[in-house]
């Protein structure tokens, strides 16, 4: 398995489940549509967390461009909480902290692998948020 600079938007279940770009191209977002609904008539908690997983991803890439073919990155763990119920289009806002970055450089350089956690929020086009999650990459060297 090789770790290329891999198209969020062309994996097929990021296809299948609808997830497009924001027009800012800033982030990734979800459009409201049958397909994604629940048993409720709202975006299905499935659905809400791909798309926070797929943006984790892409921000991943962003933040260390530099890895991209080097290593193999995977989600070890994840942690989601859904607060509210999304009745519209979704967007995902990725960050990490500050001083995650270093910690992880530092790890990678040392032991040939790392763990680095991104926080996802995901907010409905009125601002409001209806999930929070952290997803742990673990992301190994290529040998």
């Amino acid at each position: 398995m090789i770790y290329v600079n891999m198209d969020t938007l062309k994996i097929p279940f990021t296809k299948h489940i609808g997830i497009t770009r924001s027009e800012e191209e800033e982030s990734l977002e979800l459009p409201f549509r049958e397909q994604i609904k629940n048993h409720l008539g709202t975006v299905h908690a499935g659905a809400q967390f791909t798309l926070a997983a797929c943006s984790s991803g892409e921000y991943l890439q962003k933040l260390l461009p530099e890895l991209i073919g080097k290593v193999v990155p995977v989600i070890r763990h994840a942690e989601v909480k859904f607060q509210k119920p999304a009745r519209c289009q979704i967007q995902a806002f990725p960050s990490v902290a500050p001083d995650a970055i270093e910690t992880f450089k530092s790890q990678l350089n040392n032991k040939g692998r790392a763990l680095i956690s991104i926080q996802v929020d995901v907010k409905d086009i009125e601002g409001a948020v209806t999930t929070t999650a952290t997803y742990q990459w673990f992301i190994q060297l290529i040998e």
